[in-house]
């Protein structure tokens, strides 16, 4: 989820004959925007080709077959293990879908642009993304500041000594 920017749904329900490892991505039916890509990365993609499949099971994350009525469900939730992430890392009261958030962050922080960050977290609406517009003011800042020293330095720096003759040219209007 924090390297795909995915939704919890979609990654519980996420099945392996949805994956194109080709074209690194993984390409849900029916999303809660209706279908979407989930565009992968090669840190995503590797954890993904480490995964084990289970015969049976034509989830991308199965859930535990207590019974035959259980073969071949997904995971139903993630609670118990992110609460022992959560508890190992020190970070108390980080919510699952925080990791959504941080993966748009990262993208707003990194100039990639509000469309481009709804599109990769399936936004429907451009409104929807526009929370994290208040994130561009970072690399604002970044920018101005290297114009800024850049046009300071120019200002600053002391004049040459050395004289450079100018080519005398003729201008008639």
């Amino acid at each position: 989820m924090l390297l795909t920017g995915a939704r919890l749904r979609e990654v519980l329900l996420a099945r392996w004959d949805w994956f194109d490892s080709e074209r690194g991505m993984l390409l849900l039916p029916d999303s809660k925007t209706d279908e979407k890509s989930i565009y992968l990365g090669s840190a995503a993609l590797s954890i993904l080709n480490e995964l084990p499949r289970i015969q049976g099971n034509p989830h991308i994350f199965p859930g535990a077959a207590r019974n035959k009525d259980d073969e071949g469900k997904p995971r139903a939730d993630l609670k118990k293990p992110w609460a022992a992430v959560t508890k190992a890392a020190g970070l108390p009261g980080l919510r699952i879908h925080d990791l959504r958030h941080t993966f748009a962050s990262y993208g707003a922080g990194a100039y990639l642009g509000l469309h481009v960050i709804g599109t990769l977290l399936g936004h429907a609406q451009p409104q929807t993304t526009q929370r994290y517009a208040h994130l561009d003011s970072d690399p604002m800042h970044r920018a101005v500041n290297t114009i800024g020293a850049t046009i300071s330095a120019a200002m600053n720096s002391k004049p040459s000594n050395e004289v450079l003759p100018l080519k005398r040219t003729d201008v008639r209007g």
